[in-house]
């Protein structure tokens, strides 16, 4: 019987701080893992979030790992094969994140992995507590406690223990329960932007896979988190690693 794991990873902005998480549905109960970088990208974290689900598992093992990262499905069950052949060059160059790639194709090689795709942000439960386990890295990364909605971590050794000890509500008890009130619609406002803006916005969210609303909202909650002067020093960081990028080889 295969394991269930979700592994996510998300960058905002993109280059950026970025945060990856992993879900492991093991018999013995949920397993969750999280982290981050300061500076990194959305590819890179998604790879990270799939190369941290596999080490958790000894050689041999039977996998289900879930990604809604197309990047990640692609390179894995297409593309790495063309890419070793070639000295793990494209027809373009080398491969990009090439270290990440390496990693990746040993840890697979050692166990037995099937690789799903799931679309992302479409209500499966375990992409989604991913996904909010990648916010919460990427948080860390940035020196920033975990927000309230990412969710208490699994419960352990005596919490667990005791959790299993406590009495089940029968199936009568809910059925006389009274129903939970709908939750009300969440009130949205409207934000004018520059068309150019917009349009960047468009673009940027279509890379991610996200809608330009949920990109322009992880992108105020994140400027929230981190406040005027977290977000100075993020830009002067994101500057920083541009530069030596771009800085001529000695």
């Amino acid at each position: 019987m295969r394991t269930i794991v979700y592994a996510d990873g998300g960058c905002d902005p993109n280059p950026g701080p970025g945060g990856w998480g992993v879900v492991i549905e093991a018999e013995s109960g949920r397993i969750e893992r999280c982290g981050g970088d300061r500076a990194t990208t959305n590819n890179r974290m998604e790879l990270t979030a799939a190369i941290n689900a596999l080490r958790h598992f000894p050689e041999g093992a039977q996998i289900e790992m879930r990604c809604d990262s197309q990047y990640v499905i692609k390179s894995v069950t297409e593309w790495m094969r063309g890419w070793k052949a070639k000295g793990w060059r494209t027809a373009t160059g080398p491969v990009k994140n090439v270290e990440l790639m390496q990693e990746l194709d040993a840890l697979a090689a050692r166990r037995d992995v099937r690789w799903t795709w799931v679309r992302g942000h479409a209500g499966e439960a375990g992409n989604e507590r991913a996904d909010r386990l990648a916010a919460q890295g990427r948080r860390e990364a940035l020196g920033l406690p975990p927000r309230p909605e990412t969710g208490p971590a699994p419960l352990t050794g005596t919490a667990a223990l005791r959790a299993a000890a406590a009495p089940a509500v029968s199936q009568a008890a809910l059925a006389t329960a009274p129903a939970a009130a709908e939750p009300a619609p969440a009130r949205t406002s409207a934000i004018p932007l520059d068309l150019g803006l917009g349009l960047e916005v468009s673009r940027a969210a279509k890379a991610s896979g996200l809608t330009p609303q949920a990109y322009v909202e992880r992108a105020v909650r994140l400027a929230l988190d981190l406040g005027p002067e977290g977000l100075e020093r993020a830009r002067a960081d994101l500057r920083d690693a541009k530069g030596a990028k771009g800085a001529p080889t000695p």
